[in-house]
């Protein structure tokens, strides 16, 4: 593989006009893609074959209206009560809002809350009157059986004309039974309507103290189908009741956008890795070209994302994970090459063989590291749920363009670049060292080559390297206590998706979330959506009667505040009932009652006859993060095994690989444990923008799992290939691990560096569900890269020794040799020392 990348660093170099025409028609022509067929991007995570989008599939037939996406509008009176020009100018508002195509309906909550409160009023009036008549009834009975002993002594006494006084009698009787049965009818009737009352005695549209008021818009399509346009449209038309006073919220599933994908804060990631770039390189043109490269594969990358989603139903977190991984890796894997490429040039080799030979070295390296991260996102299609596939496979493609362009254009540009790759003061540096080396190396009688390898095995001897192999017991009790220690929150992982509670505390989402949880409930956030099929045949009466039947057994359920039908179908076998828990969404307790609510339902089937199933926001986010938390044991154990596979292949070792999944293992858990800290107990919430601590993100842990593996043997590979270098030249095994250390500790400090940045400028993102995703990023390289990887794995390799390289001879012998080191490229010429930079190489 090494010679095949050597001659492809040789092509490209030779036809770099070519090379970069190419790579410009891609560019454009991915970009004209993305402008001409890009879709909407959404937040859906809906997973086929769970119970929620098996009753939502259910209702899109049965019931087509109710099966659309709602959102939350919250108005709020912070003087106190509404005024009538307050409620005219929302009234209005509503109006309008039903103008446009893609609303069905927007309620006006003061006309329900008015309906609400006459029914209570007309029950409580009809309650009094009942009364009032039952009581006639008994006083006129009691007359009558008074009158009827009278007239059956004055009988008994042969008093004439009694036979017509009792028939009159009986019926007064007669007419008193009739009123009595007609009292009897009404308190059923008053009955029905008292449960009712009971039934939405939790929910209100206008809170009780008449400060907040709350209605639903319907929209006639699936929320996350809904376009940008018509949500900006929506805000704008609602928000116009602002103008009388009245502060108007709009809640987070009509309000999410995607559009921006670069804010300020990602900006600022990448302008950290720029100076870090800078100081390492030490010119703006070297520092540039990582940062161009890593540009070019994201332009493609998300380009493509960005074009697919016209035909493709893609989640905006799919993006973001693109853009951010394509930058991280972009800018580290043109780095290591042109490392490379620099450090040749120093000791005098000529400039299109140094930019071959650091394509078939370093290179190799990027290939390798490259294939674990690809493998890693790719395997993220192997649990079988669509968004996590497609959010999987964005990623992959992007890593992927990111080492095509790391092994083809960065070559091409180097030839462009020539010389000034290096600043004039690195040459002259180069050119003394070379000289002093010169002189000693002829007072010593030995080589230059001798000399500088005696030099190396000094320098290995100090820094971090040395530290850590003359004292490996201590830095691995140590390391591994301290990174047991930040795991222990991760025993509490709780996961759930994002609602409002979770926006920044000064968006419309975040003050709608807080104001309906005041005013009116927290569960008011979370409704969960119970359907009901019931048997054929039933009048209306019995129908309302079952359906509040169900109800009443649904409100039995510990934690659920309200139970109300809400709709019927026109044939009367499908209903549709609005369960308010006591907690928001994503609470722990609202979890329960999903869980004890689909644990009724055999029984209420068997008393009811009518058979329950869960849907809704609430219900379906649960069973989303209830599959993902299923899969990862899979995923997991798929990622690692094709990842030991693949580093068995590239070190020839069986410790090594089982050393470095051990390492991602502990590195993975401390990450969780930091994560569960911050965003699920709020602690430093102030500096990471967490105001309202929760559940972590569900699909969080798949997905760091999958990147952090794959970045953490990016660094495996960059820093233990050295060591595997140094051994393969003759080295004992703890001196190897030594000297590879010191030849790459200093780039892969910087690549960590930088991807950490890069990660880390997302934590602040303008898309909530984005920020852990940073977050857990930029720890997990952090922790990896400098307590794993330069830190735990020199350590245990010195304590293993000669043991690490270990390989069985069969294994040895069926194992194709990819030569990652770049061992069997041809020699190099004779190094004629660094020359001046006009005569050093080309310019381009």
């Amino acid at each position: 593989m090494a010679t095949l990348l050597y001659h492809l660093g040789r092509l490209a170099y030779r036809r770099r006009w070519w090379v970069l025409a190419l790579w410009t028609a891609v560019v454009l022509g991915t970009g004209g893609a993305a402008v001409a067929f890009q879709g909407t991007m959404s937040n859906n995570f809906s997973i086929p074959g769970t119970e929620s989008q098996r009753v939502l599939d259910q209702l899109e037939e049965e019931l087509p209206e109710a099966a659309g996406g709602s959102g939350a509008v919250v108005f709020h009176a912070p003087s106190g009560g509404f005024t009538p020009a307050q409620e005219q100018a929302i009234a209005d508002a509503l109006d309008r809002l039903t103008d446009i195509p893609e609303v069905q309906s927007a309620a006006n909550p003061f006309e329900l809350q008015d309906q609400i409160d006459a029914g209570a009023a007309q029950l409580a009036e009809g309650k009094a009157q009942l009364d009032a008549a039952n009581e006639q009834i008994n006083e006129g009975r009691q007359q009558l059986d008074a009158q009827q002993a009278q007239l059956e002594a004055a009988a008994a006494a042969g008093a004439p004309g009694m036979d017509q006084a009792l028939a009159q009698l009986e019926a007064a009787r007669a007419e008193l039974d009739a009123g009595a049965e007609e009292i009897a009818a009404n308190a059923e009737a008053l009955a029905l309507g008292q449960r009712k009352l009971d039934a939405s005695a939790g929910m209100r549209t206008v809170s009780e103290d008449g400060k907040s008021a709350v209605t639903q818009i319907q929209f006639t399509e699936s929320i996350y189908e809904v376009a940008p346009e018509v949500r900006e449209e929506v805000k704008e038309t609602i928000t116009a009741a602002s103008a009388s006073g009245v502060e108007v919220y709009l809640s987070q599933s009509i309000t999410q956008d995607v559009s921006e994908v670069l804010g300020a804060a990602e900006i600022i990631g990448v302008g950290v890795a720029a100076l870090v770039l800078i100081l390492m390189l030490g010119t703006l043109v070297a520092a540039g070209l990582p940062l161009l490269m890593a540009i070019v594969g994201v332009a493609v990358g998300v380009g493509a994302t960005f074009a697919l989603s016209g035909v493709i139903e893609m989640a905006s977190v799919s993006v973001f994970l693109a853009l951010m991984l394509g930058l991280a890796v972009g800018i580290d894997y043109s780095l290591f090459i042109v490392n490379r490429h620099r450090t040749q040039l120093l000791h005098g080799m000529a400039m299109e063989e140094s930019v071959a030979r650091a394509t078939g070295t370093s290179g190799n390296s990027v290939l390798f590291a490259g294939l674990t991260v690809v493998i890693a996102l790719a395997a993220l299609a192997v649990p079988g749920l669509p968004f996590l596939t497609i959010m999987g496979l964005a990623g992959a493609g992007t890593v992927a363009l990111a080492v095509l362009v790391a092994l083809t254009l960065t070559p091409a540009m180097l030839g462009f670049i020539g010389t000034r790759i290096l600043s004039r003061r690195a040459w002259d540096k180069a050119r003394t060292a070379e000289a002093t080396a010169a002189e000693k190396a002829a007072r010593a009688g030995i080589s230059a080559e001798a000399l500088e390898e005696a030099a190396d095995q000094e320098h290995s001897r100090h820094g971090w390297g040395a530290f850590v192999t003359r004292h490996p017991v201590i830095v691995l009790t140590v390391t591994v206590l301290a990174l047991a220690i930040t795991a222990l929150p991760a025993a509490q992982l709780r996961v759930a998706l994002p609602d409002g509670g979770s926006e920044p505390v000064n968006s419309d989402a975040y003050k709608a979330y807080s104001t309906l949880g005041e005013s009116f409930g927290e569960g008011v956030n979370g409704p969960i959506i119970a359907v009901g099929k019931l048997p054929a045949g039933l009048s209306e009466t019995e129908s309302e009667e079952l359906q509040y039947d169900v109800a009443d057994r649904l409100r039995e359920v510990k934690n659920v505040t309200a139970a109300l039908p809400a709709l019927l179908s026109e044939d009367g076998r499908t209903a549709i009932f609005q369960v308010i828990p006591a907690e928001g969404p994503a609470s722990a307790s609202t979890e329960q009652v999903v869980a004890d609510l689909r644990s009724a339902a055999a029984d209420i089937e068997a008393d009811t006859q009518v058979g329950i199933g869960l849907t809704g926001q609430t219900a379906a986010n649960i069973d989303v993060s209830e599959k993902l938390f299923n899969a990862l044991p899979l995923y997991l154990g798929v990622v690692i095994g094709l990842s030991l596979v693949l580093l068995l292949l590239v070190f020839r070792s069986v410790l090594v690989p089982l050393l470095a999944t051990g390492g991602f293992l502990l590195s993975m858990a401390a990450t969780f444990g930091a994560v569960v800290a911050v965003y699920q107990w709020g602690w430093l919430g102030e500096i990471f923008g967490v105001h309202n601590p929760a559940a972590v993100l569900s699909f969080l842990p798949i997905i760091l799992i999958g990147v952090l593996f794959g970045l953490a043997m990016d660094y495996q590979v960059f820093l233990v290939s050295g060591m595997r270098e140094s051994h393969i030249h003759g080295e004992d095994a703890r001196s190897a691990v030594r000297t590879g250390f010191s030849h790459g500790a200093r780039v892969v400090t910087a690549a960590a560096i930088i991807m950490t940045a890069v990660f880390a400028g997302f934590i602040f993102s303008g898309l909530t569900m984005v920020r852990p995703i940073g977050f857990s990023l930029s720890f997990g390289v952090l922790v990896d890269a400098f307590l794993i990887r330069m830190t735990i794995i020199p350590a245990a390799m010195h304590l293993l020794a000669e043991k690490a390289w270990w390989i069985p001879r069969w294994l040895d012998r069926i194992l194709p040799d990819v030569d990652v080191e770049g061992a069997k490229l041809p020699a190099a010429p004779a190094a004629a020392g660094p020359s001046a930079p006009e005569l050093a190489g080309a310019r381009g």
